[in-house]
């Protein structure tokens, strides 16, 4: 099994095998979230006004996202996994759309499976990912605002190509420095209503989740996020 890190959307449409879009401070943190929180199915998408015309279509759904870090007007959630841990979301379908992570999912047209990644279920993704032993793994760290190299999606990009390779990988000190770097924005008191030191915590759960979120094209171009438990 060959493995490769790519980054950014560059990265997402350049993937191939299995991919796996990687996005941990915040979007598919949210999204475990948000499927523990009872959520059906999430659909993702890269544009705002789409997020609203899907809203229209599925009547029992719920709008989470962000731009810049905050959540979009309209919205019913912000990209925060602060506000979803609070909130029932059982039986609804959440339209999620992120400045990076989402992007990067409509972007990997050459996959043959996609999943999303972040520290919380990356366990699960190691062996949803062995169960299959393909040729071929490319992990994507979309990054901050999928523009400039962000440390935790790298550090999970490594932790699942570790382990993949069963290699010895102990993570846990450098995840809780992120506090220190990446994920200092999370302790600014600037940021609080938006991005509060909950969420840092809250996305450095490792193997918090016992299952993978795997992504199917739809018809409108968009992609459906399906829970997998392992």
């Amino acid at each position: 099994m060959k493995t490769e890190i790519l980054e950014f959307v560059d990265g997402a449409k350049n993937a191939k095998g299995i991919v796996v879009i990687i996005d941990v401070f915040r979007a598919f943190s949210v999204a475990c979230y948000a499927v523990d929180a009872g959520a059906v199915r999430i659909i993702a998408t890269s544009e705002v006004s789409e997020a609203f015309r899907l809203k229209q279509k599925y009547k029992n759904s719920v709008l989470i996202g962000e731009r810049d870090e905050k959540k979009i007007e309209g919205f019913d959630f912000g990209n925060s996994p602060t506000e979803i841990i609070k909130s029932d979301l059982s039986g609804k379908t959440v339209i999620h759309t992120t400045t990076a992570g989402t992007q990067g999912l409509i972007n990997a047209k050459n996959a043959d499976i996609i999943l999303t990644g972040s520290f919380v279920n990356a366990g699960a993704i190691v062996k949803y990912i062995k169960s299959i032993d393909p040729e071929y793994v490319t992990l994507v760290a979309m990054g901050y605002r999928a523009t400039t190299s962000a440390e935790e999606d790298l550090l999970c990009a490594e932790l699942i190509s570790s382990e993949l390779k069963n290699e010895m990988f102990l993570p846990e000190d450098r995840i809780a420095n992120l506090k220190n770097t990446s994920g200092k924005r999370f302790f600014d008191r600037r940021n609080i209503d938006f991005s509060p030191p909950t969420d840092f915590f809250l996305c450095t759960m490792l193997d918090r989740f016992d299952f993978v979120l795997k992504a199917t094209r739809r018809f409108d171009g968009n992609i459906d996020l399906m829970k997998i438990e392992l």
